[in-house]
């Protein structure tokens, strides 16, 4: 793929026909055309810069909450996991967090500062800027309520800073930008002691491994929970636990989880997807939304 920029200029890591599974907690789907985890900032910029206009772009985190097509990525998908990672204090009580922070290591590192309103974060297995993009929540906690603003990149490479009152915020969603990702954002949090915060970062890991298949190969919660209800509970209540479509199933210890048993397709994770929501929906009435986001092309010819 002919790009306007002489490659030898990046120092990231380009790759062309990545197997995207090796990038998804589900560890299922095709191939992106071409994957790029940058080095910097700069080096992110100067790779934006090089793409055709017309190229799509596909941002990803540590793939936790994705599930990609068997038909693969066309464009450019590009990850920032462990690269923006910066979590630095501003004052006393502001956090600046990197789009490429582990949830987790940014709810410990907010505690390290005595600074609580994040501890839920801990139990989202992705990154910041995932976060962000879908409005992560666990335990009552929703990362938008402690933005105060953010930094995005567009595909000329450019920084911008949005206030929080420029965004639409929702349950599970966030109105974004168009052609523009974000790369920082800054938290308003409140100071706690240090030893509370981690006993609640310790509770709720500990809470969320009794109840969730974490040994498992899954993206966490498949679908949003409806009002006044919760969509494992309704998934239950079909009978639905165990029952599988090639290698996908859902868990028999949480409902709103799918596992690959080892040999899943895409294709069958999203055929059970699809057949949980056609099944609640018969039995109660309730559309179920999915919290997974999937992306990419089927495969040609609906071969696995």
């Amino acid at each position: 793929m002919k790009l306007n920029l002489d490659t030898s200029k990046l120092i990231g890591d380009l790759r062309e026909q990545e197997p995207m599974s090796r990038h998804t907690s589900w560890k299922v789907g095709g191939r992106a055309e071409l994957y790029f985890s940058p080095a910097s900032l700069d080096d992110l910029a100067m790779f934006l810069q090089s793409l055709p206009d017309d190229m799509t772009i596909t941002w990803v985190g540590k793939g936790s909450n994705l599930l990609v097509r068997d038909g693969g990525i066309r464009g450019a998908v590009i990850t920032v996991d462990g690269v923006l990672d910066q979590c630095e204090l501003i004052g006393t009580t502001e956090l600046k967090v990197g789009a490429g922070l582990a949830c987790v290591k940014a709810a410990r590192t907010a505690g390290k500062f005595g600074l609580t309103g994040i501890e839920f974060l801990a139990g989202i297995p992705g990154t910041l800027g995932g976060a962000l993009a879908m409005n992560a929540g666990a335990w009552g906690g929703e990362t938008w309520r402690h933005v105060i603003a953010v930094e995005t990149i567009n595909r000329d490479g450019k920084l911008k800073r949005y206030d929080r009152s420029d965004f639409e915020v929702g349950y599970r969603s966030v109105s974004l930008p168009s052609d523009e990702w974000f790369i920082s954002a800054h938290l308003q949090l409140e100071h706690d002691d240090k030893e509370a915060i981690k006993a609640r970062i310790r509770n709720m890991l500990s809470e969320r491994a009794e109840a969730q298949p974490l040994g498992e190969l899954s993206c966490g919660s498949v679908f949003r929970n409806p009002d006044n209800d919760h969509a494992a509970r309704l998934i239950d209540a079909c009978g639905l636990k165990g029952f599988a479509i090639g290698g996908a199933k859902v868990s028999e210890k949480h409902a709103n989880f799918i596992i690959n048993t080892g040999q899943a397709s895409a294709t069958d994770i999203e055929t059970l997807i699809e057949t949980v929501r056609q099944t609640v929906l018969q039995q109660h009435g309730v559309k179920l939304i999915p919290e997974v986001r999937m992306i990419g092309d089927a495969p040609v010819g609906g071969q696995h």
